[in-house]
C-alpha cells in the first residue's frame, strides 16, 4: 500500500507545472551561489600567489643587493642595507602565514570574507601583523556573499514547505481523505509515505545538486580530507531537511486548512531562521560586549608614546634580561637596531591585556553561541556547513596561532643576528625561517560537526514525535 501511495503521489506531483518552475529557478539560484563562492576562493588563491611572488622578488631583489654591496657596486644606507639583519627583519625581508581556502571552501564563504588569510611577519609586534587591513565593500560584509551554503540555510526550506505545506489538508479539502482511508490504510502511512516521496525527492535533488557544485567549482574530493568532510555536508543538509519536513506533518496534523497551514510554516521558518539567530547575536554582543577598538588603537598609541620617552631605561632593561643581546661594539647603528627591537618587545607586551580582552571576549561570545545554537536548525546547519568547508572562526583561530608561532620564530632568529651585527649573506636569505600551514586536525572538526548534526536530529525527532501524536488525533472532517 505505501508503494502504491507514492507512486500516486509521484504522478500528481509530476503533473504540477509549479513544481518545475520552482526547480528551474532554485537550479539558477544555485549556480548563481556557486558562481559567487568559485569566484571568491579563486581570488583569494590569486592574491595568495600574488603576495608569495611578490615576496620571492623581494628576496631575489635583497640578494642581489648584498651582492652589489659586497662588491663595492653600491653602497646602501643603514635603514636600507640588505647586509642588515635588523633592516631586513624588521622591514625589507618580511614573509607572509597565509591561510589556504578550506576543503570545500567554494560551497560556503563563511566568515573567510571577514576573517584575514594572509599576515606579513617581522620583527615588528604581534599587533601591527594581525591590524592590518584590506579595502573592502562594507555592504558586502555587512550582508555576506550569496553561496551554497546561503541556499541551503535560507531557500532550501522554502522548497519543502512549498511541497509539504497541503500534505493532507489539501486530501481533505478535495474530499478524497476520508475515501482513501476507507482503504486498508491509515493515516500515518498516507502520510509517511507523501513525506518518504518528498524527502527523496528533495534530498536527492540536494545531494546532486551539491556534488555537481563540488566539481564545477573545483573542489577537489580526492585531497585529503575533502570526501569525508563532503559526506558530512551530505549528512547535515539531510539532517536539516528532516526537521522541516517533519515540522510540516506536525503543522498539517494540527487539522487546520492549507492556507493556514502556509501562513504557520512560513510564521515559523521566519522564527526559526531569520529572528532566533538575530536575537542571538543581539544577546551575545549585549552580555559579553567586545572591547572597543578604539580603545585597542588608543592603548598602542600611548605605549608607543611611554616607551619612546623611556627608550634608553627601556633599551638597559632589555639587556639585562637578555645578556646574550648586548651588542658587540659601540656602534650607533646597531645600538638603534636593538633599541628598536627592545621597543617592539614593550609595546606588544603593553597592548597584550587590550588583545586577551578583546579574544576572550571573543571566545565567550562564540561560546554562548554554541550554548543556546539548538534554538534554531538554522544555526546549528550553518556552524556544521561552515566548519566543513573550513570557513568558520575555529580554523582562523587556528591559523593564527600558527602565525604567532611562526613570529615568535622568526624574531628568535633575527634578534640574535642584530645583537651581533652580523653581515648577512645571500645564504642567510635562503636560511630565513619559512611560513607551513598545517591543517587542524579532522577529529577536531568531526567533534564539532557531529554535536550540530546531534542537535538537529533531536530537533527532528521532536516534530517528528508531535507529527506522529497529532495524526492520532487528526479530524477527518470539519
Amino acid at each position: 500500500m505505501l508503494n502504491w501511495i507514492i507512486k500516486n503521489d509521484w504522478r500528481n506531483l509530476r503533473a504540477d507545472r509549479t513544481l518545475w518552475a520552482v526547480a528551474i529557478l532554485l537550479g539558477c539560484v544555485i549556480a548563481y551561489g556557486v558562481h559567487n563562492g568559485a569566484a571568491w576562493v579563486n581570488f583569494q588563491k590569486e592574491t595568495i600567489q600574488r603576495a608569495m611572488d611578490e615576496e620571492s622578488t623581494r628576496l631575489e631583489a635583497i640578494r642581489k643587493g648584498i651582492d652589489d654591496a659586497n662588491a663595492g657596486r653600491t653602497n646602501p644606507p643603514s635603514f636600507r642595507d640588505p647586509r642588515s639583519p635588523f633592516s631586513v627583519g624588521y622591514t625589507m625581508g618580511g614573509s607572509y602565514a597565509f591561510l589556504p581556502p578550506g576543503p570545500l571552501a567554494p560551497l560556503a564563504v563563511g566568515q573567510s570574507d571577514l576573517l584575514p588569510y594572509y599576515l606579513k611577519v617581522s620583527l615588528r609586534s604581534r599587533d601591527t601583523m594581525i591590524g592590518s587591513d584590506e579595502i573592502e565593500n562594507p555592504v558586502h560584509l555587512l550582508s555576506g556573499r550569496f553561496d551554497l551554503a546561503f541556499v541551503i540555510i535560507y531557500l532550501f526550506p522554502l522548497l519543502i514547505l512549498a511541497l509539504s505545506y497541503n500534505l493532507i489538508s489539501s486530501e481533505k479539502e478535495d474530499g478524497t481523505l476520508a475515501m482513501t482511508l476507507s482503504q486498508p490504510v491509515s493515516l500515518r502511512t498516507l502520510a509517511a509515505g507523501k513525506i518518504a516521496l518528498r524527502g527523496l525527492f528533495v534530498i536527492s535533488v540536494a545531494t546532486a545538486i551539491s556534488i555537481a557544485a563540488a566539481l564545477f567549482s573545483g573542489v577537489n574530493l580526492a585531497a585529503e580530507g575533502a570526501l569525508p568532510r563532503f559526506l558530512l555536508w551530505i549528512g547535515a543538509v539531510a539532517a536539516y531537511g528532516a526537521f522541516w519536513f517533519a515540522l510540516a506533518v506536525a503543522v498539517n496534523a494540527l487539522g487546520r486548512g492549507s492556507s493556514t497551514n502556509a501562513v504557520a510554516l512560513a510564521g515559523m521558518w521566519l522564527v526559526f531562521v531569520l529572528l532566533v539567530p538575530a536575537l542571538l547575536n543581539v544577546a551575545v554582543k549585549a552580555v559579553h560586549p567586545v572591547p572597543s577598538r578604539v580603545e585597542m588603537i588608543q592603548a598602542m598609541r600611548e605605549a608607543g608614546d611611554d616607551v619612546t620617552r623611556t627608550r634608553s631605561k627601556l633599551l638597559a632593561k632589555y639587556l639585562e634580561d637578555h645578556p646574550e643581546l648586548v651588542p658587540s661594539t659601540k656602534d650607533s647603528a646597531q645600538e638603534f637596531a636593538v633599541r628598536n627591537v627592545a621597543i617592539m618587545e614593550e609595546m606588544e607586551r603593553r597592548v597584550q591585556p587590550v588583545l586577551a580582552r578583546f579574544e576572550t571576549q571573543l571566545a565567550q561570545q562564540q561560546d554562548l553561541v554554541d550554548r543556546y545554537r539548538f534554538l534554531s536548525p538554522a544555526v546549528l546547519v550553518q556552524s556544521a556547513l561552515y566548519d566543513l568547508a573550513g570557513t568558520n572562526v575555529f580554523r582562523y583561530k587556528h591559523f593564527e596561532r600558527l602565525a604567532q608561532g611562526f613570529h615568535r620564530e622568526w624574531s628568535d632568529h633575527f634578534s640574535p643576528l642584530v645583537a651581533r651585527n652580523a653581515n648577512l649573506t645571500p645564504a642567510s636569505i635562503d636560511a630565513m625561517p619559512k611560513f607551513a600551514y598545517r591543517e587542524e586536525a579532522f577529529a577536531d572538526v568531526l567533534s564539532r560537526v557531529a554535536v550540530s548534526l546531534v542537535g538537529l536530529l533531536a530537533l527532528a525527532s521532536i516534530a517528528a514525535f508531535a507529527a506522529v501524536r497529532g495524526l492520532r488525533k487528526y479530524p477527518l472532517v470539519g
